[in-house]
């Protein structure tokens, strides 16, 4: 049996776009190859009439549903699983370099999980800070010059995505932690291992790059993502308590508190 991409489970997201007539040329492109859910986050300049002129009257639907956000956390919040496009490499951006491989790849995880593909700004792209919310990132190969206009990305993504199927499917995947839920479970994870001293509370940023990465790579499902959260809870309430029974038992910080 042939499967191929759930459609309805992807939506595109553009961050910063800085010109109207790129959003309504992305629509029409997310028309072309069957897709309809677009997201917009913080435009440059938002013109209805600029964006409807670009993505004509065939796209016009897909402009009517487009959802827009004031900040990129909460437009990524619902998803389980969050692609950004880069033009960049380097160590920092490891990166698959097919889109035709990565499209095969999102098979089986869009049959229960919501995905988000997440295109930057037409200027410079998706920042460091941006591709932290990434669960993968995907780089259209091009030669000598490796910028492409943001509808050009956007249609060759979503032709991949349209095209890709899989003969002998991979197991489907199940529900994975949302995008809002992974936040939460590294904002508690921060607090803990500042707490305990693993992460250096000046720079709490650089410390937890390797440890996103990580988790990253284990596609935590919700349940699991609770359990960290919970071991992180544990971790603090522990901290607390032994620096209460310390202060009640005359020690501070593990040492007995001059009297004299």
């Amino acid at each position: 049996m042939t499967v191929g991409i759930v459609r309805d489970n992807i939506s595109i997201v553009l961050q910063r776009p800085r010109y109207p007539e790129n959003i309504g040329s992305a629509a029409r492109a997310m028309c072309n190859m069957g897709f309809t859910r677009l997201i917009v986050v913080e435009p440059g300049i938002w013109d209805n009439a600029r964006i409807r002129r670009l993505a004509t009257h065939t796209a016009g639907s897909i402009v009517d549903r487009i959802q827009r956000f004031s900040s990129l956390e909460a437009a990524l919040a619902p998803f389980g699983h969050v692609v950004g496009t880069t033009a960049r490499l380097g160590e920092q951006r490891p990166v698959i370099k097919s889109p035709d491989f990565l499209a095969r790849g999102l098979i089986p995880i869009a049959h229960n999980n919501p995905v988000a593909i997440l295109f930057g700004p037409e200027d410079r792209g998706l920042t460091n800070e941006d591709l932290k919310h990434c669960h993968q990132l995907v780089n259209i190969p091009t030669v000598d010059f490796s910028s492409l206009n943001l509808a050009q990305a956007v249609m060759i993504i979503c032709y991949c995505l349209a095209t890709a199927d899989q003969a002998d499917p991979k197991p489907l995947t199940p529900r994975l932690a949302k995008r809002v839920e992974l936040d939460q479970m590294y904002g508690e994870l921060t607090a803990a291992l500042m707490e305990i001293g693993y992460v250096n509370p000046q720079n709490p940023d650089y410390w937890m790059v390797r440890i996103r990465r990580f988790f990253t790579r284990l596609s935590l499902r919700a349940g699991e993502a609770s359990i960290v959260r919970g071991i992180c809870r544990q971790i603090q309430r522990y901290g607390v308590r032994r620096y209460t029974e310390g202060l009640r038992d005359g020690q501070c910080d593990g040492k007995p508190i001059d009297e004299g």
